[in-house]
């Protein structure tokens, strides 16, 4: 446990994997829109994520740190309270003409959510790659 706080808390891979788990409710979402798109009535769902992570890197907020287990936190980023939301969008706007689903607009969400997911393993391989070249002494 030691060895894995020490290697990896402290790098962008838990950030990174907060997007994952971003992504995929934001697939899940994506697909029950799809599913509903008939549904008269049915409400839009979206994952709200990349916002919050933009303010809560703020540099504002980051204004100070501690290195002392018992100290409070002063602005470091805990990943663990940064979570992915899902929520019902409130567009009075019925571009399905049944319910405020568009096909074509799903479609655009689902294949851009597809490549941030695809980035995110790729990042991820790499930095796992890295550390595993540092520890074994490779430049």
């Amino acid at each position: 446990m030691f060895l894995k706080e020490a290697l990896f808390a402290r790098t962008s891979i838990p950030l990174v994997a907060k997007s994952l788990d971003a992504c995929t409710l934001r697939g899940r979402a994506i697909a029950n829109n799809l599913a509903n798109l008939t549904t008269p009535g049915y409400q839009r769902i979206e994952v709200a994520f990349e916002d919050r992570l933009k303010k809560a890197l703020d540099e504002k907020q980051l204004a100070g740190a501690t290195d002392q287990s018992g100290h409070m936190s002063l602005g470091r980023l805990e990943t663990e309270q940064l979570q992915p939301v899902a929520y019902r969008s409130q567009d009075a706007t019925l571009p399905g003409e049944i319910n405020n689903v568009d096909v074509d607009m799903e479609a655009a969400k689902l294949a851009e959510n597809q490549l941030m997911y695809m980035f995110g393993i790729k990042f991820i391989q790499e930095r796992k790659a890295d550390i595993s070249a540092a520890i074994a002494g490779h430049a």
